[in-house]
């Protein structure tokens, strides 16, 4: 039976969409693999299946491009919560993740607003392999003359951990990332991002996305160097991200939770096979 799907994207970072609320979706690995493939698929950095819920407007799952499915994708979300509020007419959107309940809501033309929830912190809840302290990583995850300041991790929804390096565009990110995301510090593997903070209220950001690579854009990596940077007293608690696709506004509010504010476009639609 073919399936219907939306091609998305925020700021470059691209996703297969899929209705299921009407038939089960239980791709395998492989499956995902096959439609993430450039070449041979439709191509995508995340699967996303958009599920029924009882208690929210959808239950949505992500894949990565290799096949694993994973708990937490800003970018993802923000175009889910735009196609939800597009439907229903309303001007928010409740989403249930394997990484917690987020909200969607509008912030303007295909301009979207997620309440993303408070960072975890703690080590455990990255999760690390072992107790450190995740402001300041006392580990040697990569030895390279960009990466003298120590990183920061943090969990939102999925595990981060972020280099403040003094020149991003200077990076051999394509070298660096693979090997910190399977560094064994981290048993769920870890997105890897590198900041460059080029003011109180700007961040340059690149992100090596675990499963899918370096990305345009990654709208949990922008969440995490935020917060990150925030930790250090490096910025403020609200800042403009400059990734490869676009901007991203970030705030860490007074109450805890981060809020991440973005463009969703649809590409094309389209039925798998």
């Amino acid at each position: 039976m073919s399936r219907p799907f939306l091609k998305m994207n925020g700021l470059g970072n691209d996703f297969v969409v899929v209705e299921t609320r009407s038939a089960p979706f239980a791709p395998t690995a492989a499956e995902v693999r096959a439609i993430a493939d450039r070449k041979s698929g439709i191509g995508c950095d995340q699967l996303i299946a958009v599920d029924k819920a009882d208690d929210a407007d959808a239950r949505v799952r992500f894949w990565n491009a290799d096949g694993e499915e994973v708990g937490a994708c800003g970018n993802g979300t923000r175009c889910v919560g735009w196609l939800l509020m597009q439907s229903t007419g309303k001007d928010s959107a409740v989403i249930d993740t394997a990484g917690g309940r987020l909200v969607a809501t509008r912030a303007g033309e295909r301009l979207v607003s997620v309440d993303m929830g408070p960072p975890r912190l703690d080590w455990a809840e990255i999760p690390l392999a072992e107790a450190h302290d995740t402001d300041a990583l006392d580990v040697v995850l990569y030895d390279h003359a960009a990466l003298m300041a120590p990183p920061g991790c943090v969990s939102m929804g999925n595990p981060h951990v972020v280099f403040f390096v003094p020149e991003v565009e200077a990076v051999p990110i394509a070298i660096i990332g693979p090997a910190v995301e399977r560094h064994p510090l981290f048993p769920q593997h870890v997105n890897v991002g590198f900041a460059e903070v080029r003011g109180r209220d700007r961040i340059r950001l690149r992100v090596w996305e675990r499963g899918a690579g370096l990305t345009k854009a990654c709208g949990t990596g922008a969440c995490a160097a935020l917060v990150a940077a925030a930790r250090r007293d490096l910025t403020g608690r609200h800042a403009t991200l400059e990734l490869d696709g676009g901007e991203l506004f970030i705030e860490w509010t007074a109450d805890g939770h981060v809020i991440m504010t973005g463009p969703a476009a649809v590409d094309f639609a389209g039925e798998l096979p």
